[in-house]
């Protein structure tokens, strides 16, 4: 199961974001530096209101939706890269999740601590940054010295190596992430195998007051973090309020809706924080449906329909005839499979169709 990792500095709200992602108390929230030592893992569900629909379609008994893992990491200082504050064993814990899911603090609150003193979210984001670079920068460091002695003999696989981190460690040291180098396929792959923190696909969630939350934009902080992780990063941040989201944990379904809704906003920052996570990790989902359950299946991007089925059963995608495919949005515009068929909207697709995501299929096989 892949995994995304929540990181920052201390104090920014990650274990509570954690807690209501995951819908749990395993992760210690206090107000003191690594109150988090060893890492927290839970569950997440992917909010998707397709599936309700679904199952009104076809009279289903349960819904079963996506999950993925999210992890709660201790939060990174200044000089983690060279050990401080315990940053080899965190730096460490961040190379094993697949994704990163940067928490920064932009909110003012003088009961709560704030490690540097003072609240300035891209001086916070820079500090983790720069210790991912530099932890990075010194793993390429001892990956060159371990293949030099490889590549002076001919190896075709270590003067590989050597020539993208040759490319890699400058990248890096003009303060960019190694995924925003040019790469081909095969430099992408080599890459893969360097485990680098800053190869991670990586959104940023600001942490905001809980009288915010509806109105984000009147956070002066919102907006810087919004354009320098657009132009540093090309990637996206998400509005959340840790201190909403732990209230929200305790109420029922039907108190939240109307909770949020007092606060002028339709969902809590976590549902979106975990569909966004979701498509960073390159997740996508298609669709079953059916009375016994409606389910939404996890796939990659670009998986094609065997492989898809083999999600369901790896006996599935050996035997693999078809799928019949229907669109979610033209399903539920027909009303019925029966009516989509009759419309032409319900198809037949083999084994080269890359799977949409929102596709509702039935496979066929020789099982």
């Amino acid at each position: 199961m892949l995994s995304a990792g929540i990181v920052g500095l201390p104090n920014v709200g990650k274990s509570t974001l954690f807690n209501a992602v995951t819908q749990s108390r395993k992760a210690m929230a206090a107000n003191y530096r690594f109150c988090t030592i060893e890492p927290n893992q839970g569950i997440v569900t992917v909010p998707d209101d397709r599936l309700e629909v679904l199952s009104n379609i076809s009279h289903s008994q349960k819904l079963i939706p996506a999950i993925f893992e999210f992890v709660d990491i201790a939060g990174l200082v200044k000089g983690a890269s060279a050990g401080e504050g315990l940053g080899n064993q965190f730096l460490g814990h961040i190379r094993e999740v697949d994704a990163i899911v940067q928490v920064v603090r932009c909110f003012e609150n003088s009961d709560i601590e704030h490690v540097m003193d003072t609240v300035d979210p891209i001086r916070d984001i820079e500090v983790i940054n720069t210790e991912l670079i530099l932890a990075d920068i010194d793993s390429i460091q001892k990956r060159r010295a371990k293949q030099q002695k490889a590549a002076k003999s001919g190896d075709k696989k270590a003067l590989a190596e050597i020539a993208l981190m040759d490319r890699l460690e400058p990248h890096l040291n003009t303060g960019q992430f190694a995924f925003s180098m040019e790469a081909s396929p095969e430099e992408a792959a080599i890459m893969k195998s360097f485990f680098l923190l800053t190869a991670k696909p990586t959104l940023f969630a600001c942490n905001v007051a809980e009288d915010e939350l509806g109105n984000p934009d009147s956070n002066p902080w919102v907006a810087k973090v919004r354009d320098y992780v657009a132009h540093h990063h090309g990637t996206r941040s998400v509005i959340v309020s840790a201190e909403i989201e732990s209230e929200l944990v305790t109420l029922p379904p039907d108190e939240r809706a109307e909770y949020l809704a007092g606060l002028g906003v339709e969902q809590g920052g976590s549902a979106t924080l975990a569909k966004e996570a979701y498509y960073l990790l390159g997740l996508r989902t298609y669709l079953t449906t059916g009375e016994k359950e409606t389910r939404a299946w996890t796939i990659r991007a670009g998986d094609k329909a065997p492989q898809a089925a083999g999600v369901i059963h790896s006996d599935f995608e050996k035997s693999f005839i078809s799928a019949e495919t229907v669109a979610y949005d033209d399903l539920v515009a027909c009303g019925s499979f029966a009516r989509a068929r009759e419309l032409g909207r319900l198809r037949t697709e083999g084994k080269e169709y890359v799977v949409q995501d929102g596709d509702v299929m039935e496979f066929k096989t020789f099982l």
